[in-house]
Parts: C-alpha cells; structure tokens; sequence
C-alpha cells in the first residue's frame, strides 16, 4: 500500500435497527487471533506464487474448515514485471437469514507478504495481522445470522513484486472486481470492510481519504461504543490499498490500516515485522470494532 497525507473530517449519522439475529453475544478473542499469527509466521515468508503463500492458503482453508465453514479458490496468472505468477484468492462465505445467494457484504485481507531478497520477510502485522482478525471474526461470527451474508475474503498478491506503480500491486483485489464485473456479480456486493496492518502494539488506524465517508463514521461510532476511539484516531491521508479497486468500481469501501509501524513507519517492510511488535490487545481491537460495525453496516447498505 502507499499513502499521501491530506486533512479529513468525519461527521456523524443515525444509527437504525439492524438485520442481525443473534444466537449468542459475538465475542473476539484476540489471544487466539495472535496464535494466527504466530502460525504464519512460523511459516515464514509467503510471496505470491511461493510454497509459503500455498501452506498459508492450507492454514487457512483448514482453520474454516475445522469451523464448518467451506472454502472456494479462485486461482488466476498475474502478468507482473518479471513474468506470470499463479496467484489465489481465498473465499468463505457466511450465510445470511436466507443463505448464501444475492446481496452480501465483503470482509477482506491480504495474505501475501512483501519479497524481499536482503532479509526473510515474515510479516506478522503486514499481511499475518488481517489475517488473523479475518480467521477469528469466523470464530466470532459462525453461529451468527445476519440478514445478508458475510464475505470472508483473502487476497493474494496485494504486494508488489518489484515496486508499487503502474500495475505492479494489488493483483488479487483487481482480479477479483473484474471476474465479478464479467458474471454479473458486482450489483451484490453492498459493502467492503478491508483489514490491513492491525497488529501494531500503538494501534491507531488512519482515516483513509479514499474510504467511503460514511463506512468512516460507522468506523468511529463503533469504536466510540467499545470505548475503543484512541484506536481510530490515526492520521487523516490517502492509503493506496485492495479497496481502491473496489471503490472504483462503484462499492463503498473502508480501509481499517495503521501504516505508521515503529518508529516514523520504520518497521514497515523491515526485518523488524515480526510477532514480539504486535499485540493480541490490537487484534483485539480491531476484531471488536469490525463486530461492532456490521449491524449498522447492513442495515445502511443491505438496498
């Protein structure tokens, strides 16, 4: 992802009644969801197209599976700068009240980390974070019912291969608008809820200038609910991210990031990405906030 720093504000709306029948409170456990990432990263570096990124895929599928819930891959070839990649986005989806079919709503992460040749770059908060949260928000969610089923989404190829620009970033999230373009499907995504960079043990995600206003304070009013809003009060600027491909195509998107990692970011894409600067109060939190969101998030953008 890139950023650019511009000033934004937020205001505030309603918040209506919901869709969602609860069976039982959604709890998130944020210990287990840093077991998740202590498990990818004793996988070690997972670059698009490498055996890291397939035994991730494989931890992934078999943690939704030990959940009862199934996975779909979508596999495509990436043209990047240094020839084709095989490439795989992950799917699982949550039914709503009347299945899996129609309008539904996208939580989304990436699981592919940066290559780097200099260092083994393990990404336990760019990449393992997001992930985790997704892995648990299916714990949390499982025996939910919402009105509108839920997308757990996880992208491959976020990173780039050589350098972010031109094409070169974002692969998974652009193939996967694109195949929805051609079926037909992007009339059904109501909403996108992208997670990204959420372990950092100072957690404040940043107000994303491209986000979606009104995904932003919902963003706010749930974490203001959880007395959880010195996590979202994070620098006002412009994240290049998977949402941005979305929101090009027309779906209202928000980006929940924290890309100031360390010292002036200087963790960011470093050796220093590793478990021991992350912290389960983080994933915590950001798992409670996206919770916290999803009733008002459906009841706003389920039409």
């Amino acid at each position: 992802m890139r950023r650019h720093l511009i000033v934004l504000c937020a205001g505030a709306i309603a918040c209506g009644a919901t869709g969602l029948q609860q069976t039982t409170t959604p709890k998130f456990d944020g210990a287990r969801a840093f077991a998740h990432v202590r498990e990818q990263v004793n996988i070690g570096p997972r670059p698009a197209g490498s055996t890291g990124a397939e035994r991730t895929r494989a931890f992934i599928t078999a943690h939704l599976k030990s959940l009862g819930i199934a996975t779909e891959e979508q596999r495509f070839e990436a043209a990047t700068p240094v020839g084709k990649i095989r490439m795989v986005n992950v799917r699982a989806m949550l039914p709503g009240t009347s299945g899996t079919a129609g309008p539904r709503l996208i939580i989304a992460s990436h699981y592919d980390t940066k290559l780097f040749k200099e260092f083994p770059f393990v990404g336990a908060n760019d990449g393992g974070s997001s992930t985790a949260v997704l892995l648990e928000l299916a714990t949390a969610l499982k025996d939910q019912k919402f009105a509108l089923p839920i997308e757990l989404l996880f992208f491959d190829g976020e990173e780039s291969v050589i350098e972010w620009k031109n094409d070169d970033h974002t692969y998974g999230s652009r193939y996967y608008v694109d195949a929805a373009r051609k079926s037909g499907g992007l009339k059904d995504i109501r909403a996108l809820v992208l997670v990204d960079m959420v372990g950092d043990r100072d957690l404040r995600i940043f107000r994303d200038r491209y986000s979606d206003r009104r995904l932003l304070e919902i963003v706010s009013r749930a974490a203001g609910r959880l007395g959880l809003s010195a996590h979202v009060d994070g620098k006002a600027e412009e994240v290049h991210d998977d949402h941005l491909a979305f929101l090009d195509a027309g779906i209202p998107s928000v980006d929940l990031i924290d890309l100031d990692y360390g010292p002036d970011n200087s963790w960011w894409h470093s050796p220093q990405d590793v478990l021991e600067n992350c912290s389960q109060e983080s994933l915590a939190a950001a798992g409670r906030i996206v919770l916290e969101m999803l009733p008002e998030i459906e009841q706003k953008f389920r039409r």
